[in-house]
């Protein structure tokens, strides 16, 4: 198992798959294991590569809180580094850079004053209900500094649903940083709501990571999709990726978005 990419110069014909990363020792996830939420960064001229690795044969401890029987196991995001985006990618350290005794995933890059940092989620299968943290990394995104900051968690979003009814298990998941038009700090992020796995959208009131996040009600998406994440078309329009459905086979779903200023609203879908 590892990481491929897919190219494309107008978003209906790719071409791929080129792996970029292979898993396998000396590095600590099990190569049986998907990788999971690859995502590419561009920062200080170099490409960085978050992606979320798992080993089920390294077990950790439950929270306190916790009531589950899923296996809790070792997960992290880590970082990579390539000169190109086709890489290959080298891990920037032997661990993951969120805290290794977390069950913790879908980390992506934000900077903020001009300090990078990673937001990523606590897993639920370790804590019952999921969080979304921060952490400070160094210039170099090779560690973090300091202790993770939870921004928010699962349940405050008050469209949220209980993935197991009988142990509670409130997801997040996904979470990717936008700011508007205007200057007003989003957070697209994913968890259960009525419909099942939806997509939705927070909004910082202070303007800052620190927040605090306001849920907003209405739901981006409703469809048993999500892990939002944004960018450019080649024409310079705004773009959401997804995937749906939540379960196999799961395929990329692309969607025009339009910046408000106060928010995002889907226009269409870009068929591909």
């Amino acid at each position: 198992m590892g990481v491929v990419v897919y190219k494309s110069k107008d978003l209906n014909q790719w071409l791929g798959p080129y792996p970029v990363f292979q898993t396998g020792a000396p590095f600590w996830a099990d190569t049986s294991h998907g990788v999971w939420a690859p995502e590419v960064h561009f920062y200080k001229g170099r490409y960085y590569l978050f992606a979320t690795f798992t080993n089920p044969g390294l077990s950790l401890s439950p929270m306190a809180e916790n009531r589950n029987t899923e296996a809790i196991v070792k997960r992290g995001t880590c970082i990579l580094v390539a000169s190109q985006p086709e890489g290959p990618f080298t891990p920037l350290a032997s661990e993951s850079q969120t805290p290794p005794e977390w069950m913790a995933l879908d980390g992506t890059l934000f900077v903020e004053r001009g300090k990078p940092k990673m937001v990523f989620c606590h897993e639920w299968i370790q804590t019952r209900n999921g969080t979304v943290e921060v952490v400070n990394l160094s210039k170099d995104l090779a560690k973090p500094i300091g202790k993770p900051k939870t921004l928010f968690k699962a349940t405050d979003a008050p469209w949220v649903r209980s993935l197991n009814l009988h142990q509670g298990g409130f997801v997040t998941d996904g979470c990717w940083l936008y700011r508007t038009k205007s200057g007003i700090l989003l957070m697209l992020w994913s968890s259960f709501g009525p419909t099942g796995y939806v997509t939705a959208i927070a909004i910082s009131e202070s303007g800052r990571l620190s927040g605090p996040w306001k849920h907003l009600p209405q739901l981006i998406y409703e469809d048993n999709g999500g892990h939002p994440m944004l960018f450019k078309t080649f024409d310079g329009k705004l773009a959401m990726a997804i995937h749906q459905p939540n379960a196999g086979p799961i395929r990329a779903r692309l969607f025009e978005m339009a910046d408000t200023g106060e928010g995002l609203v889907v226009i269409k879908e870009i068929p591909f």
